[in-house]
């Protein structure tokens, strides 16, 4: 991905983020869309129960948006920088390949992201290659991005996951990934850990055993309790203390591992150092520590043709329904709906640590956004420097 597409296609929008927020009337349009293409999943994470609300609503697959409503969907929306697929598992949506042919049609992203649980090794390596090979026709420099998640090692993993044999695999997934980034220069696999209280003691072991296997990209997000997962009952995030040293570890790993990576992973990552330290603060402090734009710069549509200011706020929240629209996007984003959203959440009546949000949120904060250029820069050129002064 270019450098050079923040100033073309990020930065026009992020001048009329700011200028909304200082009172000035601007159209704006969203930067981000999180598309949870179905809520079916085979994992039984003890992060999160979306499988347990399928398992109780079996008739709910029936429900999911179908390729002719998600063509009018993205028709109406334009042009998307960060497209990012979600579930459930999405390797179980059959049409997955033309979901993503359809948004390289009509959203034209920088960049796609697709997590997956690894319980279909075969499956995920078939589409996956098929995917990078749309992508690329469509648009040869736009990256892929496909995210395994990895939350402990051996059984510890599938005891968290709760499938027996999830963590073998995983490794398989894994392996047959790391060939096809051979095959195609714009796929790139990234592991990624959900950290909770079942593994903040494990998190040394886990990165390290992610750089043996040679992955340049790996990040963590903390266990979050979401509208989205059925899980707010749950204990599982870790206290502010706690997450604050483990961060402080995680990023000196990134920073020892990050100037001989690919420029992709150095942007990235740039980007999540900032991250783990607002984490940090958000948690600690209980409020928004950098204004947050969801509603505005980032949207979740569910499988279901729902629109969400974020995962987050859910369903407690939602901005309107697509297809009570009949699919026209423009009327539910003008909606007094969505107006009345956005203003709960500039009034600051929530706060989370939600990483697809926050990445946004950095970018519209100029302190934020000026440390992760700086880390760009330096981990870009250091080791040009680093070899000038060798000499």
């Amino acid at each position: 991905m270019k450098l050079l597409y923040f100033f073309t296609d990020l930065l026009p929008q992020i001048i009329r983020y700011r200028l909304r927020k200082y009172g000035i009337k601007v159209s704006f349009r969203p930067i981000t869309l999180t598309f949870s293409v179905t809520n079916r999943c085979q994992s039984r994470c003890q992060t999160c129960r979306i499988w347990e609300f399928h398992q109780k609503h079996p008739k709910k697959a029936q429900e999911e948006l179908n390729l002719n409503e998600i063509e009018k969907i993205f028709q109406g929306m334009g042009h998307i920088f960060f497209f990012n697929v979600s579930g459930g598992e999405p390797f179980l949506r059959e049409d997955l390949v033309q979901i993503i042919e359809l948004a390289c049609r009509y959203l034209t992203p920088r960049i796609i992201h697709i997590p997956t649980n690894a319980l279909l090794p075969e499956r995920i390596e078939t589409m996956s290659d098929q995917i990078a090979q749309t992508v690329y026709q469509y648009d040869p420099e736009v990256p892929f991005t496909i995210k395994p998640s990895i939350d402990g090692i051996g059984e510890k993993h599938d005891r968290i996951r709760g499938v027996k044999g999830n963590f073998k695999k995983l490794l398989e997934t894994i392996e047959r990934l790391k060939k096809l980034e051979t095959k195609h220069p714009n796929l790139h696999l990234e592991l990624g850990t959900v950290v909770s209280m079942a593994n903040i003691d494990d998190l040394d072991e886990i990165a390290d055993f992610v750089h043996s296997l040679g992955v340049e990209s790996y990040r963590n997000e903390i266990a979050e309790q979401r509208e989205e997962f059925f899980n707010l009952d749950d204990p599982i995030t870790p206290t502010p203390d706690i997450y604050k040293k483990l961060m402080e570890k995680f990023s000196k790993k990134i920073r020892e591992h990050l100037a001989s990576k690919r420029d992709l992973a150095k942007m990235t990552e740039s980007l999540r150092l900032v991250y783990y330290q607002l984490v940090s603060r958000t948690l600690e402090k209980k409020r928004q520590v950098i204004p947050c734009y969801a509603g505005i710069s980032n949207i979740h549509l569910t499988p279901y043709g729902d629109i969400w200011p974020c995962c987050v706020l859910g369903y407690a929240k939602p901005m309107g329904s697509l297809r009570e629209t009949d699919y026209d996007f423009n009327i539910l984003w003008n909606s007094p709906q969505a107006k009345e959203v956005r203003k709960y959440i500039s009034d600051k009546n929530c706060y989370c640590p939600l990483a697809n949000q926050m990445y946004s949120s950095i970018l519209c904060h100029i302190p934020s956004a000026i440390k992760t250029f700086w880390n760009i820069l330096y981990f870009r050129f250091s080791p040009f420097l680093k070899s000038f002064l060798d000499k």
